[in-house]
């Protein structure tokens, strides 16, 4: 689960007790911290998305359940930092209608319908067929506001002008993107951590990305490794902008996170 969905397993076949009637096929906690549901269908299940719903009612309900569920699977720590603001159904099944389309993207909660698929014997392959934030979808035009007045509060125009720049590359790179707001960073997301955006420091802007820094050419002041070393957010390969020029310098580097998630 880690591995494929950015999601830390926490329980499989979870019972909801015998009020509820229903039992969960996987629990976890995403990069960011939020809640996570996932259902599995072998082939095309019209129920998929309302099970899950189901499922998320009861979790909603269950917050102190789940977070004592974290506590002995991760720590304390882990437990103390649930975010939920945002939880999330994971949909994986042999395919989805057209109509299952629809209801995630009229839905209000964070859904992911994938599509999985089988190659031989040895190899899967996962494909986003929809992906939709719920109640953290906001206009892209807002969120860009939102973060130039964070920035503002703090640094001054130039930073607000580079915040927001930032703020619209990594939006702008695909369909099925979400922008998940922690305290120490701004998460975004397709089915993983695409990208983490910290807030501004005196001169510069960090983004920490799903890139391996072995694969890049690091640039001294521009790009660095810090896989080991402990930051906000998620993500290998650090890059520093100064300006809207690096902006323009680290588009390969979003697109080839975006890639990677």
């Amino acid at each position: 689960m880690e591995t494929l969905l950015g999601v830390r397993f926490l329980a499989s076949e979870y019972c909801t007790g015998p009020a509820h009637g229903g039992r969960i096929d996987s629990l976890g906690l995403d990069e960011n911290g939020s809640p996570v549901i996932v259902e599995y269908k072998r082939g095309t299940d019209v129920g998929v998305i309302n099970q899950g719903l189901y499922y998320l009612a009861w979790l909603m309900d269950h917050r102190a359940e789940f977070e004592h569920l974290v506590r002995d699977r991760l720590g304390v720590t882990a437990a103390s930092q649930v975010l939920w603001g945002g939880p999330r159904l994971i949909c994986i099944a042999g395919d989805f209608t057209r109509y299952d389309v629809h209801a995630v993207r009229e839905h209000r909660r964070s859904i992911d319908l994938v599509r999985y698929r089988l190659f031989g014997s040895d190899l899967v392959g996962l494909e986003t067929v929809a992906s939709v934030s719920g109640g953290m979808r906001v206009a892209r035009r807002a969120r860009r506001r939102a973060v130039a007045r964070a920035v503002a509060d703090v640094q001054g125009a130039s930073m607000v002008e580079l915040a927001g720049a930032v703020d619209e590359a990594l939006l702008g790179l695909g369909e099925g993107e979400k922008r998940v707001e922690r305290k120490t960073y701004l998460a975004y997301q397709r089915l993983r951590n695409l990208a983490c955006l910290c807030p501004p420091q005196r001169s510069k802007v960090l983004v920490y990305l799903k890139v391996d820094p072995k694969d890049v050419a690091l640039v001294p002041g521009f790009t660095r490794d810090v896989s080991g070393l402990g930051h906000h957010g998620t993500g290998e390969l650090e890059v520093q902008m100064r300006s809207l020029q690096d902006v323009e310098r680290a588009q390969e580097l979003f697109r080839g996170s975006y890639a990677a998630a």
